[in-house]
């Protein structure tokens, strides 16, 4: 019964805004502009101020009420990979839309995929279940903030996804308010996209195999395995954030190419968010004492998001020149741009994991320690 409230709730939650857009578009195409109210001229000129205006409403206020009520604020996480869609097709429909037809239904096509492949590792991972519980780190701080979570909550879960889920989702505004001919940089673009969609497909079904077989086990009363480290984990110690990444920064390319250049702040963010995400995991990883030594060692020979060669512990210095010869690459790839535009591509996509390459593996041994003594600082976060 519980799961069919969730069902109900997680479907007729959005509609406010579904509804209202129907209703402007209905009122566009019979009117036009030549009797528009002040709202509706305000909708028809401002895209990106209207879809803020419906993110702030419909889940700022209203998913955050919701999950007040059912002390559990799951809903984001569902929503997390719907949102993006309804974003590409709100930019997409937009009356001020003006797009190539091909780059746009690519887009689209590329990014219905995206969200079918994260729902369905989201809802294996419930067991098929709608609202069974929230993010582990939501539950982490509800315990830290008591009485204070409330309001804490729409500061922390919320309105901090505002910035990310609508930042990200830029490059879908910059698709559909251009309309340049296709060329070589949406190949590439096309390219990266489909890596980090299959490259995250993967990782995440080897973990979902990895924990049904230790659950398996811990059921007959076995040893189980402390960790993961075989297929795409050997290589990278976070393969499934890897290839989200390569995904979100695909698309900053179709947004560079199209002359909106500065879409890459929301992926930027994004991924300066996962790489303290990344350290939060890895913490909880060693504070469980039958995988804390052996998840010591995986740390010191494997790579953190960027898939590498295993190194000895000895080799852990080099990887972090390793990391550093990327921005190099970076910058010659730039100079030379009609040369190498295969190789300036991926060096954009790698740059975002810089940050998280050489933070855990000089071991933040000054930000971290100030960080988790800063609440504010994980507020944001």
């Amino acid at each position: 019964m519980g799961n069919l409230k969730n069902v109900v709730i997680a479907l007729v939650t959005p509609l406010p805004s579904i509804l209202f857009y129907l209703s402007f578009l209905n009122h566009y195409y019979q009117n036009g502009n030549s009797t528009s109210s002040a709202l509706w001229t305000w909708c028809l000129h401002h895209p990106l101020l209207l879809a803020n205006a419906f993110f702030f409403l419909n889940v700022n206020l209203l998913f955050w009420v919701v999950g007040l009520l059912q002390s559990s604020h799951w809903m984001i996480d569902l929503y997390w990979t719907v949102i993006p869609v309804l974003l590409v097709h709100y930019y997409a429909t937009h009356p001020l839309a003006q797009y190539d037809w091909w780059r746009s239904r690519v887009v689209i096509l590329m990014t219905l995929v995206w969200s079918m492949r994260l729902s369905h590792n989201y809802f294996r991972r419930e067991r098929w279940q709608w609202g069974v519980r929230e993010d582990w780190r939501f539950t982490d701080m509800r315990h830290q903030y008591g009485k204070n979570w409330w309001w804490v909550s729409f500061f922390a879960i919320y309105l901090s996804q505002q910035v990310f889920l609508v930042g990200v989702c830029l490059p879908f505004y910059a698709v559909h308010s251009v309309d340049k001919q296709w060329n070589i940089w949406d190949v590439v673009a096309v390219a990266v996209c489909v890596c980090g969609i299959v490259v995250a497909y993967y990782a995440d079904t080897e973990l979902h195999s990895f924990v049904t077989r230790n659950d398996k086990l811990k059921g007959l009363g076995m040893p189980i395995v402390p960790n993961l480290d075989k297929g795409l984990w050997r290589y990278s110690r976070h393969p499934n954030y890897f290839g989200e990444q390569l995904w979100w920064w695909g698309l900053v390319i179709f947004g560079w190419n199209l002359g909106h250049g500065w879409t890459f702040v929301g992926s930027l963010i994004n991924s300066m968010c996962l790489a303290y995400v990344t350290i939060l995991v890895e913490n909880r990883m060693l504070k469980q004492d039958y995988r804390a030594e052996a998840y010591r060692l995986y740390q010191k020979t494997t790579s953190v998001w960027i898939p590498w060669f295993k190194s000895s512990q000895q080799e852990e210095k080099i990887r972090i020149l390793d990391v550093f010869s990327l921005v190099c690459i970076f910058f010659i790839c730039l100079h030379h741009l009609s040369i190498f535009p295969f190789l300036v591509c991926s060096a954009i996509c790698v740059m975002c994991n810089l940050l998280v390459e050489v933070w855990i593996l000089l071991e933040c041994s000054y930000l971290v320690p100030c960080m988790k003594s800063n609440k504010s600082f994980l507020l944001l976060l």
